[in-house]
């Protein structure tokens, strides 16, 4: 009896990836990564968004610190880039606010910072304060500085201060002005040019007359020297005007008449 043996070949199963496995892992691994960067990002930038905010607010609250702290304040807007974090720009302003509702009048202050957001605006931060109301007296001060600064403007816009705003506002050139006050055109005390005879020197082609020259001399000191009051008026007059014209009368010549409601609503009505 003989015995038969086959040798069969062993096969060996393949436990690798396919391509398509390794590429199918790939594309989730890059998803996973996508969604963690993304997380990351987003946590950096509201990091930065609340690191900016704080500083903002920290300037702002600084500043209405500062204020809070002055022995005195008057209307006023100031403005500027924090020393501290510099990419904050803050804004402090006072002013007076008429209240309908109590019919008072009151300062405020207001303390503002600005920071670059993320998504390239500029956000603010805005912090609020009532500081007090006023008085009669107090009143009738702020209406003084406000007729100051008016005056002032007034002033401002009869008046150039240099020979280079003059030309360009004469449209002439510089050496032209120089020889325009050479031939006499008048300056003021201070070397300041005067628009009403820029005028008249362009109008006149740099030769005005006599009679030129009289009327607006004449007008010139109309301006300088105004009526310190007007005329007396009647009761019945005075009644009769409008009411910022009224009070305004009452306070340039009886004052004492010029109740508080009356100088709040002026302030409010008149002044704004």
């Amino acid at each position: 009896m003989k015995f038969r043996s086959e040798k069969k070949p062993f096969k060996f199963k393949s436990t690798g990836f396919s391509l398509i496995e390794a590429v199918a892992a790939l594309i989730i691994l890059a998803m996973v990564c996508a969604g963690v960067l993304l997380a990351i990002n987003n946590s950096l930038t509201s990091a930065v968004d609340n690191m900016l905010k704080m500083q903002a607010f920290e300037v702002a609250r600084e500043n209405l610190e500062t204020l809070l702290g002055s022995a005195s304040v008057k209307e006023s807007i100031e403005s500027g880039t924090s020393e501290k974090y510099p990419a904050i720009e803050w804004q402090n302003t006072v002013e007076t606010f008429y209240d309908p509702i109590t019919q008072r009048l009151w300062v405020r202050a207001v303390c503002s910072a600005e920071y670059p957001s993320p998504d390239g605006e500029t956000a603010k931060i805005e912090l609020t304060n009532w500081l007090t109301d006023l008085s009669k007296q107090q009143i009738i001060e702020l209406l003084k500085e406000k007729e100051k600064e008016k005056q002032f403007l007034d002033q401002s816009e009869r008046f150039i201060e240099t020979i280079e705003d003059a030309a360009i506002y004469a449209g002439v050139d510089e050496e032209t002005i120089q020889r325009w006050a050479e031939n006499g055109m008048p300056l003021t005390e201070d070397g300041f040019f005067i628009k009403s005879w820029l005028d008249l020197y362009k109008n006149a082609d740099g030769k005005p007359t006599t009679e030129q020259i009289k009327q607006v001399e004449d007008e010139e000191k109309q301006k300088e020297n105004p009526p310190e009051k007007q005329e007396k008026i009647s009761e019945e007059e005075l009644n009769q005007m409008p009411f910022c014209e009224r009070i305004k009368y009452l306070l340039e010549n009886d004052r004492d008449r010029v109740s508080f409601d009356e100088a709040v609503r002026y302030v409010d009505e008149c002044l704004q």
